[in-house]
């Protein structure tokens, strides 16, 4: 069983990590080198989550087989077996082991061990050498991959520079300590020391926020008016993010356009400027096919090799921002035209959801399963109860949390909660207890902390997309970040439950996971002191967080925030207001137009049908009469011939459309994709 529970964890932990590579990268277009780094980078840190109860509970199976072993034999030192009255086989090993018994997630000894070296020196790899690299080298405008990895490695050289003098002071310090002595395992406890402390740092800024912000936004989300004015909120600041994008790249096109322009096709840049070429959109493609031929310019400067790649730079990073505007403005206007939908279903006297454009809602779910009435009494009645029930659950663990990450250092009494309940399901062996509670808790740190990474964006630097529209920098980003912030998040839980003897200072068996880590008391200055009284400021932040002193300050320096009591707000929620409302007569008249073209096309469909079953009474009366005469044959193919033309006329010209968005006038096929894809090739 125990080999059982740990495949299934591998295996669903797979699935779950490519289910969000799926959602937020391209996994046909995107570099396949990137796509494969942020999958084992994710991968591997979801496993650290899932596998560390396991381990929990697996070390406190062995602490209490070495605890009976231990009282065993000093109840046989002291003679008690050969006193009258007393049975010596319910001491023996076999009755050790029916009191601890085996949990049913057990795993058994030199699995763990292997697991967590791979695990972890694994990621450190990918987060400190190998993700820095490849984004980089995804960012690099190099025509060639002598190029990108030449870039990558000169814009890395401070990056690794400054982490190997951090490094070397460290390695200074335990050398000159009189005390310490320079061996390889204190060697890697530096480093991890150096790594998780770095983490660590991060950690609590992110694990801060995501505590107050998380059960705020469900609490939040109950309030229908709230979803609604911050709908249009974000219409109107997104309106201004896509007029800027589309204004980039149109003045990135032009550029294009006059290196397009110049460079001959003889020249020996030429195919530089056809990679360049391909990248562009469509639209912008045809239009420089077309302009090529008529414009006869004689005096234009060449580009140089390095400005070709600065702009090819420049383009890959204008069409992706393009495209991610333009997928979020799809996406925030379906969340606003559902809103006002619910806003008027709330009012309606009908029990029974009405949908502005219907046509977007028409699958077998919607029809047989989530029917209208079922959508109105989710949307208008359960759902708001829902939302502050769960708000009111996840605001008890963050308390929770925070209460724990403050008391921690106390043993004795225990005051951390979950140092607390894992201790009395240990008096009980509740294994499966001990799983829960450990599961639970680092699971809700993680979502705190991963969702503050997904959430955050440092202008356009960084940013996950959802609906396959991330970069490949920010997805590589977001690899590092989960591969810097789980170690030493699990490393605090450990602290949290007292698993840690570098915070407990307990007696006990480690677990598999901490002696992998190394002993952290090889450094008191951070095992007795940062690591204990840093994760305290959490409370500070959580109260920060609380008043929104964060989105204040932003606020004041011009990144504008949602915020309910400020003017500029107001004004942004009644310019999204008049921009929803624009663009539902947009939509309305294009699916009113839909409409009418489905009402003709299913109304010419039975005429013709009609028309052909008349035809072919027709010709089955003129086969057994043969006495026809010519006119009335000519009639036949005159009303068969203009039934085919109305037809036609009614049909939906989507295949010619499609054709010439791939086709030039010149006859010329453009396409954004290269024949042949290498590993390191790009997108």
């Amino acid at each position: 069983m125990s080999a059982a529970a740990l495949s299934v964890v591998v295996v669903v932990v797979f699935f779950l990590a490519l289910y969000l590579l799926q959602r937020y990268g391209d996994l046909l277009k995107q570099q396949r080198m990137v796509l494969l780094g942020t999958l084992l980078s994710w991968y591997l840190c979801f496993l650290i989550v899932f596998i560390l109860p396991l381990d929990v509970s697996t070390t406190v199976y062995n602490q209490c087989i070495h605890d009976s072993s231990n009282h065993t034999t000093s109840f046989s030192q002291n003679g008690q077996f050969n006193q009258p009255g007393t049975n010596s086989s319910s001491h023996s090993p076999l009755s050790v082991t029916k009191a601890c018994e085996k949990p049913w997630s057990y795993v058994p000894d030199g699995v763990l061990p292997v697991f967590w070296r791979v695990v972890y020196w694994t990621s450190q790899f990918l987060t400190w050498l190998l993700l820095p690299f490849m984004q980089s080298y995804a960012q690099s405008g190099a025509f060639s991959r002598v190029g990108k990895i030449k870039t990558a490695l000169i814009e890395n050289a401070i990056y690794y520079g400054t982490y190997l003098l951090i490094f070397i002071s460290l390695l200074i310090y335990v050398a000159a300590h009189p005390k310490w002595k320079l061996r390889w395992p204190e060697i890697q406890t530096i480093g991890i020391a150096a790594a998780n402390t770095w983490g660590l740092f991060l950690l609590v800024l992110l694990l801060g926020y995501g505590l107050v912000e998380i059960p705020r936004s469900y609490w939040l989300s109950s309030s229908h008016d709230f979803l609604l004015a911050k709908a249009y909120f974000k219409i109107a600041k997104l309106a201004t993010e896509k007029a800027t994008a589309e204004e980039n790249l149109a003045d990135v096109m032009e550029e294009v356009a006059e290196v397009h322009e110049s460079v001959r096709f003889n020249h020996i840049f030429r195919k530089h400027v056809d990679t360049i070429l391909t990248k562009c959109p469509i639209k912008y493609q045809e239009e420089m096919g077309r302009n090529v031929e008529s414009s006869r310019r004689e005096y234009v400067s060449l580009p140089t090799k390095n400005g070709l790649i600065k702009l090819h730079k420049k383009v890959i990073s204008a069409v992706q921002r393009h495209s991610q505007t333009q997928v979020q403005w799809s996406i925030l206007l379906d969340q606003a035209f559902h809103l006002e939908d619910v806003a008027k279903s709330r009012s309606s006297p009908v029990r029974i959801f009405t949908h502005s454009f219907p046509l977007a809602h028409r699958d077998w779910i919607r029809r047989f399963i989530y029917t209208p009435t079922v959508e109105w009494y989710w949307e208008c009645v359960l759902r708001q109860a829902f939302c502050r029930l769960l708000s009111v659950l996840l605001a008890l663990l963050s308390a929770a949390v925070v209460w724990s990450e403050c008391t921690f250092f106390s043993t004795h009494p225990a005051l951390s909660l979950f140092a607390v309940f894992v201790q009395k399901a240990e008096q009980h062996h509740n294994y499966i207890c001990i799983e829960m509670v450990c599961f639970i808790g680092i699971l809700f740190m993680c979502v705190c902390v991963y969702s503050t990474v997904f959430r955050i964006r440092f202008f356009n630097y960084y940013h996950l997309v959802p609906h396959h529209q991330t970069d490949a920098y920010s997805l590589q980003f977001s690899g590092m970040l989960f591969c810097r912030l789980t170690p030493p998040l699990c490393l605090n839980f450990l602290g949290l439950i007292h698993m840690d003897s570098a915070f407990s200072h307990r007696d006990r068996i480690q677990t598999t996971y901490t002696s992998i880590m190394g002993s952290m008391r090889l450094l008191p200055l951070i095992s007795d002191g940062f690591y204990i009284y840093y994760p305290m400021l959490v409370l500070l932040l959580c109260i920060a967080t609380f008043y929104n002193l964060g989105s204040r300050c932003l606020n004041l320096l011009g990144f504008h925030q949602y915020i309910t009591d400020d003017d500029l707000t107001s004004d942004l929620v009644n310019e999204g207001k008049e921009l929803i409302r624009r663009e539902r007569r947009k939509r309305q008249r294009a699916e009113d137009g839909e409409n009418r073209r489905w009402a003709w096309r299913e109304r010419y469909a039975v005429q013709a049908a009609l028309g052909r079953t008349k035809a072919g009474y027709t010709e089955l009366k003129d086969d057994q009469n043969n006495s026809v005469p010519e006119s009335n044959t000519n009639v036949t193919r005159e009303d068969g011939s203009e039934e085919e033309q109305h037809s036609d006329l009614l049909q939906d010209n989507f295949s010619d459309e499609g054709l010439s968005n791939r086709r030039s006038n010149g006859g010329r096929y453009l396409s954004l994709s290269s024949s042949l894809k290498g590993i390191f090739d790009d997108v």
